[in-house]
């Protein structure tokens, strides 16, 4: 056999779409290829659609995004040997942060995890979601049952007017204002079930709400009837997520960061820290111990040009860091970033500079969020 014909093609990865992929497109969403699907990158433009989900109310696909329920007798203390959380302080339809974690600590993934009935709701990443599953699965007994729930969908509602342009096509046994943030309940749009957590991504009030994958256009086209709402791209989710200083899964967080430099501690329940009991905990609880070399932290930019991610952070001649987002604050009216850089440089006002194709932008290190969030407390 020659070399030629030993030799493979390549098949191209097929891109997926999403339930909404046609609804996207007849209102003309550009599409893009994220996470493995045919996603909105933008409508009518970024910053108008961030503005506008910062003064109103914008509606996100998220459907790409894993649901999975994990239930079975001993489903909580299972659960607990695989997440860094504190179960026993979670409450039903109450969602809470949480990581998996490698045996080194190091960040598979982000994700929220709900109390149900007769288990437990995670939503997971959809970059990452095909070997969250496999994880879970790994390390999870074999009497626990994980269901992915691939027929449903996810929208997100994000934005002040969120919750008055909901409510008014929102039924339920208690009102859709009855939730406040990081709650949630099986509540109907227009007669479908429809589970709505007062949750999200861009540090706006907002909710997601998971609906059957057959129906989710029609309950997309009503929630964008209302005169608050428009639909919103990936491009605007990211950069409004940036503001609000929330870390981003492949970038921001990877299997190369624990939660302790990752700074998001607070993921690691208390009980947790002291006993330990989940994968990699060994070694999250040493960098509690003995500190982190380096440290997530928020940058604002001088000027009006951006860094994005693997631009190098500078203290005088010394490289003390490495981007892993960045990009222009609509809001703010400056370039923002966020890095991780040497503990000693990451003090709150610390003059650094980033390097940008050999040029040095002077940037400060500041507190994060940028945007003050504005959730429904």
């Amino acid at each position: 056999m020659s070399e030629a014909e030993d030799h493979t093609e390549e098949q191209p990865i097929e891109v997926l779409t999403l339930p909404l992929d046609a609804w996207h497109r007849a209102r003309g969403g550009r599409m893009v290829e994220f996470a493995g699907y045919w996603m909105p990158v933008q409508y009518e433009g970024i910053i108008a659609e961030h503005q506008w989900t910062r003064e109103s109310a914008g509606l996100f696909d998220v459907s790409h995004m894993g649901q999975l329920f994990i239930s079975g007798d001993g489903v909580e203390a299972a659960l607990e040997a695989v997440l860094p959380i504190d179960l026993t302080t979670l409450k039903p339809f109450g969602p809470r942060y949480s990581m998996l974690l490698d045996e080194h600590g190091g960040i598979l993934d982000d994700l929220m995890v709900t109390r149900w009935n007769s288990g437990f709701y995670l939503v997971v990443n959809g970059a990452t979601k095909w070997d969250d599953i496999a994880h879970l699965r790994e390390h999870l007994p074999d009497e626990i049952t994980l269901t992915h729930l691939e027929d449903s969908a996810l929208l997100a509602l994000q934005g002040p007017k969120a919750a008055e342009a909901l409510a008014r096509i929102t039924t339920g046994e208690w009102p859709l204002s009855a939730l406040t943030f990081m709650k949630g309940g099986q509540f109907k749009i227009d007669g479908v079930d429809a589970w709505i957590s007062r949750s999200g991504y861009t540090g706006e009030d907002g909710f997601e709400i998971a609906v059957p994958a057959e129906e989710a256009a029609r309950i997309a086209e009503l929630i964008c009837a209302q005169s608050e709402v428009k639909p919103i791209g990936l491009g605007a989710r990211d950069s409004l997520r940036l503001e609000a200083g929330l870390p981003l899964y492949g970038h921001d967080l990877s299997p190369d960061h624990s939660p302790v430099d990752a700074d998001l501690l607070f993921a690691v329940n208390k009980r947790r820290r002291s006993e330990g009991g989940f994968i990699g905990a060994e070694h999250v609880l040493r960098d509690l111990a003995q500190g982190t070399a380096q440290v997530r932290v928020g940058l604002a930019l001088e000027g009006r040009q951006a860094a994005r991610e693997g631009a190098e952070v500078y203290a005088g001649n010394q490289k003390v860091g490495v981007l892993t987002s960045g990009g222009f604050s609509p809001t703010l009216g400056h370039p923002i970033a966020m890095a991780y850089v040497d503990r000693e440089q990451a003090g709150e006002g610390t003059a650094l500079e980033i390097d940008v194709r050999g040029k040095r932008l002077p940037a400060r290190i500041t507190p994060m969020p940028f945007v003050p969030h504005r959730y429904h407390r």
